[in-house]
């Protein structure tokens, strides 16, 4: 036995010795988790080398303009994310049950459904990019960057589309290697075309743009191939679900379901993308440096947060497998195990980054001023991370049972009765003042984690679960 696999059976035995999750499905969690977590951290370097990037190049006014930018875009990304949220709960649980046909019709349907909702975001962002990041910011410099940015990457949004439903695919049939590849892929592709962009030709922010935009559509072409059922090296990575073109091409009840699943992580997610548009438009009333440092710090959050990719798509497919099987007590036991698991993940990962703050900060400012406001930031970002891994493997265990409108309740009070009006207070109230921003930072993930955790310890998802299983469609 090699060191490595002593040290890790050691550490399993560790974990299972101290509660934390069992030998056997700690395995089974750590074989999906892993490829997420890189895919996660792969997906979200993008963004944060396009920041690092034109900070070190321009300054903070190109970054508090992409800020707003992202903002854009991710609003448009979290409605496919919810979408895709949908897709992995009902394939896990029509394929966990056993039935491939009509696993494979949700598939069909969800790329339907990307190109209809697509299509005419990218071709309103393209578009309208000026006047929709105007709107947000006042700084005439940090708007022209943004909306340079916003209008180059608007294209990518219909294959960031596909790429989500792909990998939700996969992962619902317990292949996240594949999707890891793609995507380490693509951030390998966009890291060196932006640097060419930006750093070689001198192209600015529009050199970020492009790199982003083009690696994206090349990680859709890569999924394509596997997705339509052919393999990739060596006979691995064809889509046991693949999308074809069999009729009939809409199946309503099926429709009904991913709608009734999707609806509210949809909306979920667009409270949690739209909360932000308001969050910089009070961080700009202390000026760009301020939208920067807010850019900033949730850019390192999002980063932190890949850990949870891991282990909330880990637990809607373990959760939604066994629940398709009717194996309710192994379901919640896997829940549980990833749920303790991620909270000792996100402490250790959290610690390092408050201890480091400073210099991390100043990958992407190099201005005194600016840079010990942005640490703040970092600092709060890194501690409210832990909540946010810890409610997103809690959200994905209520997701993989078609359980999914309580964390959208459970978010819109964090981001609306909580974060907003706190971070407001900070205007009116002078000692309070960027402080209200902090607050807000760590408002916004404490709140659904403790909503959600109620949830969990109520059990009440099982019988949700059993409305979406194969045996209800007889």
């Amino acid at each position: 036995m090699s060191r490595l696999r002593r040290t890790g059976s050691s550490l399993a035995r560790s974990l299972a010795s101290a509660g934390v999750i069992d030998e056997r499905r700690l395995e089974d969690t750590f074989e999906l988790a892993w490829p997420r977590i890189v895919t996660g951290f792969a997906i979200m370097s993008k963004r944060t080398v396009d920041l690092a990037l034109v900070g070190i190049v321009i300054g903070s006014t190109a970054v508090a303009g992409l800020t707003i930018a992202n903002a854009f875009w991710m609003v448009a990304k979290f409605l496919a994310i919810g979408l895709a949220g949908g897709t992995v709960s009902l394939v896990s649980q029509n394929y966990g049950g056993g039935d491939v046909d009509r696993a494979a019709a949700v598939v069909r349907l969800s790329v339907l459904l990307a190109f209809a909702v697509g299509v005419p975001t990218a071709v309103v962002f393209g578009l309208a990019a000026e006047p929709l990041v105007g709107l947000v910011g006042d700084d005439p410099d940090s708007i022209r960057h943004g909306a340079t940015y916003l209008a180059i990457v608007a294209p990518g949004l219909l294959f960031e589309y596909l790429n989500l439903i792909a990998s939700r695919t996969y992962a619902g049939v317990s292949d996240t290697l594949t999707p890891m590849a793609m995507r380490a892929g693509g951030a390998i592709a966009n890291i060196a075309l932006s640097s060419l962009f930006v750093l070689g030709l001198g192209m600015g922010v529009a050199g970020a743009a492009f790199g982003t935009t083009l690696a994206t559509a090349l990680v859709t072409v890569a999924f394509s191939w596997g997705m339509t059922g052919r393999n990739y090296l060596r006979g691995r990575g064809a889509s046991p679900v693949p999308l074809t073109l069999s009729r009939p091409f809409v199946d309503r009840e099926l429709l009904r379901q991913i709608a009734q699943v999707s609806a509210p992580l949809i909306a979920r997610r667009a409270a949690q993308g739209l909360v932000v548009f308001p969050l910089l438009a009070i961080a700009a009333t202390f000026g760009p440096v301020a939208v920067a440092a807010v850019g900033i710090g949730r850019q390192v959050r999002a980063l932190l947060g890949s850990f949870s990719w891991g282990f909330s798509i880990a637990a809607s497919t373990l959760v939604g497998q066994e629940l398709g099987a009717g194996e309710e007590s192994e379901a919640e036991a896997y829940g549980w195990g990833i749920v303790r698991l991620s909270a000792l993940v996100y402490v250790g990962a959290a610690a390092i980054v408050v201890a480091f703050g400073d210099p991390i900060a100043g990958v992407f400012v190099d201005d005194p001023a600016n840079r010990e406001l942005s640490a703040w930031f970092v600092r709060v970002a890194a501690v409210s991370v832990i909540a946010l891994g810890i409610d997103g493997s809690i959200t994905g265990a209520l997701r993989g049972a078609g359980d999914t409108r309580v964390p959208f309740i459970a978010a819109l009070a964090g981001l609306y009765l909580v974060a907003l009006p706190v971070a407001w207070l900070g205007t009116v109230i002078p000692a309070l003042g960027v402080g209200g921003l902090l607050i807000a930072l760590f408002a916004e993930t404490a709140v659904p984690m403790v909503v959600n955790l109620r949830r969990f310890r109520s059990n009440r998802w099982k019988a949700v679960s059993r409305s979406y299983r194969p045996d209800a469609a007889d």
